[in-house]
C-alpha cells in the first residue's frame, strides 16, 4: 500500500482555520486578531476555499455577512459551528496522506502542547467536522501525539522535525527515538527523517516546532531562520542549527539549498515585557501565493524578498501577525492546508450548520 506524506505546496481545496474566540485567551485583543484573520481569509479566498471553525451560530452568522460585504465568493466560505479551545489549527487540524492516489485525513492526539494549555474541544474537533460533511475524506484517529507545526515533509519521502518538541517527554512518553521514527514511517510512508537538535524562540510554547525555524520550500530547497546578532540570546542556537542544516543531504546524497530569513528585531510584550516568537518561518504555503508573516520590522521587506526568490511562480503575499505573535505563535500556526480532495465542497456559509 503506497503512502504518502504531501507536501504542502501540493495543490489544496482549502485552508482551514479555527476563529477567535470571545471567551478565550483572545479576548482583550479580539478585535486586532479578527482583523488579521480577516485579512487572511480575503488573502486567501483569492485563490482557493476557505474552511472557518466558529464556536457559536451568532458568530457564524456575523462572520457569512462581514465576508460577504468584503467581497468574498460565498461558495469559497465554509463557516461550521463546533467547540473550540484556540485558534492554532495547525496543530489540531487534520495531517493528509495519499495512500494509494487517495488523501486520508489524520487525526493525530492533541494536549496543548505536551498539557501546557486545555485543548480537550480542540483535539476533538477534526472529528466534529467530519459528522457535520466538512471532508470529502475519511478521517482516521490516531493516540500518537503530533501536531502539524512539529513536522515538515518534501513530498516525496523525506520529513523535516526537531528533536526537542518530537522526543520532548510531555508529547509521547516512553518511546524511544527509533520508536518515534517508526511512527512517523508506519503513518506517513517517508523513508527519512532528519532531526534538528538545535533552534528556539522564546516565548514559543510548542517545544520547537519546526516551522517557527525552518521549512521546505521545494524538495531540495530550505529556508530557515538566521540570528546574525552575537549579543542576542538565540545566536548559539540558530548558529548551530544553520551548521546542521549546511550538514543535511537531499534523498540523492546532495546539500540543500539555504534561504536564511532574517532575524526580526526583539519584540516585546507590551502588558509584562516578556519576548514574543516573531518568525519570518511562519509562511503558509497556498495555490499561487505564499502568504508571509510581517511585524511592522525593518527585516520584513528583506524576508518577502528571500521567499519571493525561494518562490518565484507565487504571489508573495504580507500579513501583519503583531496580534498573533501577543499568543505566542504566528500565520502558518493558525492555519491548516486541505488537499486537493479533501473538502466537501457542496458546504458552504450558506449551508454549513
Amino acid at each position: 500500500m503506497a503512502t504518502r506524506l504531501l507536501a504542502e505546496w501540493h495543490p489544496q481545496d482549502a485552508i482551514q482555520l479555527s476563529w477567535p474566540s470571545p471567551h478565550s485567551d483572545w479576548s482583550e485583543m479580539l478585535e486586532s486578531i479578527e482583523a488579521t484573520c480577516e485579512a487572511m481569509v480575503i488573502a486567501i479566498s483569492r485563490y482557493q476555499h476557505v474552511l472557518i471553525s466558529v464556536s457559536d451560530d451568532a458568530t457564524r452568522e456575523r462572520l457569512a455577512a462581514r465576508f460577504a460585504g468584503f467581497g468574498v465568493p460565498a461558495e469559497r466560505l465554509h463557516l461550521f459551528v463546533a467547540p473550540l479551545d484556540d485558534t492554532w489549527t495547525r496543530d489540531h487540524g487534520p495531517i493528509t496522506i495519499e495512500r494509494d492516489g487517495q488523501p486520508v485525513l489524520l487525526d493525530y492526539t492533541f494536549t496543548g502542547w505536551g498539557g501546557k494549555f486545555e485543548a480537550a474541544r480542540d483535539n476533538a474537533l477534526t472529528r466534529a467536522l467530519a459528522a457535520q460533511g466538512a471532508y470529502a475524506s475519511p478521517v482516521e484517529s490516531r493516540d500518537f501525539i503530533l501536531e502539524g507545526g512539529g513536522i515538515e515533509s518534501d513530498g516525496q519521502g523525506t520529513l523535516l522535525t526537531t528533536e526537542a518538541c518530537l522526543l520532548n517527554d510531555n508529547r509521547n512518553a516512553g518511546l524511544s527515538r527509533a520508536q518515534v521514527e517508526a511512527q512517523l514511517k508506519a503513518d506517513f510512508g517517508v523513508k527519512r527523517v532528519l532531526w534538528l537538535a538545535n533552534g528556539h524562540l522564546e516565548g514559543d510554547d510548542t517545544d520547537s516546532h519546526v516551522d517557527t525555524l525552518a521549512r521546505f520550500c521545494d524538495p531540495r530547497t530550505i529556508a530557515y531562520v538566521r540570528c546574525d546578532d552575537r549579543d542576542d540570546p538565540h545566536y548559539p542556537a540558530l548558529k548551530a542549527m544553520e551548521a546542521e542544516l549546511e550538514a543535511l543531504r537531499d534523498a540523492n546524497g546532495d546539500p540543500y539549498f539555504l534561504v536564511p530569513l532574517p532575524w526580526p528585531d526583539a519584540c516585546f510584550d507590551p502588558d509584562d515585557s516578556h519576548r514574543l516568537p516573531a518568525t519570518y518561518a511562519n509562511f503558509l504555503i497556498i495555490n499561487g501565493a505564499v502568504l508571509v508573516p510581517t511585524y511592522a520590522d525593518r527585516h520584513d521587506m528583506i524576508a518577502l524578498k528571500a521567499l519571493a526568490s525561494a518562490f518565484p511562480k507565487r504571489d508573495i503575499i504580507p500579513v501583519d501577525c503583531r496580534a498573533v505573535i501577543r499568543q505566542h505563535g504566528s500565520l502558518h500556526c493558525m492555519t491548516m492546508q486541505l488537499p486537493k480532495g479533501t473538502l466537501a465542497t457542496s458546504n458552504t456559509s450558506q449551508g454549513a450548520l
